[in-house]
């Protein structure tokens, strides 16, 4: 595991959420806890990227549009899971954060479930929405956990290694959904998803301690925690570092939430034949009739998990390594990696090879992924430690309306009027919606820059 726990001795947390002295854990107790909350996470975005992979069949067998598809990937879940996040957030300020966790992961479990059972569009959306609203109560409080578990040296190493959980979850949700699809159907796949979380929400029940449980509360920092709302807000009013790196991480959200349900699309409507080819070919090595729905899962699932899993640890090492001699390190490699990936994920949706297609995209998911812990660990020192979890909800509520609400609908709505409104056809439209949607990097990329140059005088923890 990467050092994101204390190297020795028992884990302090000096700053903590709500003025914890000393949280009495071992080493290997927080390294536990470090794992098992990644694990939480995996299952909170399996469940939640799943559907992409099984996009075109649903689209198929209920006969949706590409904007229907984007609404139900995207803003069906975004807007609860957006709204519902701030709060939580306030509820984990004071309350057993590992028991909402638990409570959190049964609930998107189950939904994601239920979609296995959905009829129409309609019923789908309802189920979606469930699934949001679940995993709202999953990362604001297990944000404030990490904080409590680990020193402040380590915190954007700590903040990455969970940030795994979204590129690792994606790659379980695309194979599994893709395999699981091909032989069974796509309900199936819902059905199969929803499952692990049963076990995560009682592990996160039964194993998962509350550092405030534990530890003694000095009587003057119990008054701090019961900081409002509004005054969070006006706190982080006056903290510009905070907004440029929520805008930045917002818009490439938007990119990265935008393109994931329809780059399975993009390869079956532009590659179709070629990809097929290769699913028949692996699957004759695997010794499994693989059609191009598994195939892609497979290939697509294993790019982006690995690479950016490696990608999100890397940024972490990266803003700690460098930002413990001078802190606008945290910002330059997101800033770099918001420009180099433009040109790289054009010239993988452009070229006229799949198997060249699938080549360069995992440099795409590991340039993609490079913000997670500088973005995280940024939006957790710029506040006093009684107003974490909410600061981590607002981050998450701006990351996520614009990123995981507007991006797949954006990119959805862009692609029919490629291929309806400029009469492109569903395979260049889709392509074109793609490289538009891309080009949104320069403004991530001035954002973090901007974030660069105040990121010193707005730390405080």
């Amino acid at each position: 595991m990467p050092e994101a726990v204390s190297p020795g001795g028992p884990v302090t947390a000096p700053h903590a959420a709500g003025g914890l002295q000393a949280a009495p854990f071992s080493k290997a107790y927080a390294r536990y806890a470090m794992w098992l909350l990644l694990g939480i996470y995996i299952i909170n975005f399996l469940d939640r990227q799943v559907i992409n992979i099984l996009a075109e069949p649903i689209k198929q067998d209920l006969g949706l549009a590409d904007w229907q598809l984007g609404l139900m990937s995207g803003l069906a879940f975004a807007v609860f899971y957006t709204f519902l996040g701030i709060p939580i957030a306030r509820m984990a300020e004071r309350k057993n954060r590992a028991y909402i966790i638990g409570s959190a992961t049964l609930v998107w479990s189950g939904f994601t479930a239920l979609c296995a059972t959905a009829g129409n569009f309609w019923q789908l959306i309802f189920y979606r929405i469930g699934v949001g609203v679940g995993e709202a109560g999953c990362t604001p409080p297990a944000h404030s956990l990490i904080v409590d578990y680990t020193p402040k040296e380590k915190r954007a190493s700590a903040l990455a290694f969970y940030s795994m959980g979204t590129p690792i979850g994606g790659l379980l949700g695309l194979i599994m959904g893709g395999l699981v699809a091909d032989a069974h159907g796509w309900r199936t796949a819902f059905l199969v998803a929803g499952v692990p979380g049963i076990l995560f929400a009682l592990l996160a029940f039964f194993t998962l301690k509350e550092p405030r449980r534990l530890v003694k509360i000095e009587s003057q920092k119990i008054a701090a925690a019961s900081a409002t709302f509004s005054e969070t807000m006006s706190y982080l009013l006056k903290r510009r570092t905070f907004w440029f790196i929520a805008f930045a991480a917002a818009i490439k959200a938007f990119i990265g939430y935008g393109h994931a349900p329809f780059t399975a699309s993009f390869f079956l409507r532009n590659h179709g034949p070629e990809v097929q080819s290769l699913a028949s070919s692996i699957g004759l090595t695997l010794g499994y009739d693989l059609k191009s729905v598994g195939f892609l899962g497979l290939a697509l699932g294993i790019m982006s998990g690995i690479a950016g899993a490696i990608g999100s640890i890397t940024g972490g090492w990266i803003a700690d390594k460098y930002g413990a001699k001078d802190l606008r390190a945290y910002m330059v490699a997101p800033a770099i990696a918001s420009l180099i990936t433009i040109p790289v994920y054009i010239a993988a949706v452009s070229v006229d090879s799949a198997l060249m297609a699938l080549m360069i995209l995992p440099v795409n998911y590991f340039l993609g992924t490079l913000w997670y812990g500088p973005v995280y660990g940024t939006g957790q020192s710029v506040v006093p430690p009684h107003m974490r979890a909410t600061a981590a909800a607002i981050l998450l509520f701006i990351i996520n309306l614009i990123g995981l609400g507007l991006g797949p609908l954006a990119v959805g709505l862009l692609s029919d009027y490629f291929n309806k409104g400029m009469g492109m056809g569903p395979a260049e439209g889709v392509r074109w919606a793609l490289i538009a949607s891309t080009m949104f990097g320069l403004i991530a990329f001035v954002c973090f820059w901007m974030a660069r140059r105040t990121i010193r005088e707005d730390t405080v923890s």
